[in-house]
């Protein structure tokens, strides 16, 4: 018999064709232009939750963790949501890129 894994990693990547989306915790703490390399400081996703998925062919859900294909919605109260392009990839940032995330 297995135990159930618990998961201890609290940050995520999460991949666009032209954009990383880092989160920590659901919160998107950090912005990446794959082209240029250079981190987006006034992105529209910093700083808001991860509030849910659009899965390609259907509506939006809010449960349920994102795959590739999906896209990525961020949610505000009183500013402009934002939806992701669709998802190409899924991964664990290196900690080197975590140490550097912008202020």
């Amino acid at each position: 018999m297995s135990e159930a894994h618990t998961e201890r990693r609290r940050h995520r990547l999460y991949l666009t064709r032209n954009t990383e989306y880092h989160t920590r915790d659901g919160i998107c703490v950090a912005v990446r232009d794959r082209q240029s390399g250079r981190w987006l400081h006034a992105h529209l996703a910093l700083q808001r939750p991860l509030a849910g998925v659009r899965t390609v062919g259907r509506g939006p859900r809010s449960t349920g963790e994102p795959g590739v294909g999906d896209a990525l919605f961020f949610a505000s109260s009183g500013e402009r949501d934002l939806l992701t392009s669709a998802l190409c990839a899924i991964d664990r940032p290196a900690k080197d890129v975590v140490a550097r995330y912008p202020g």
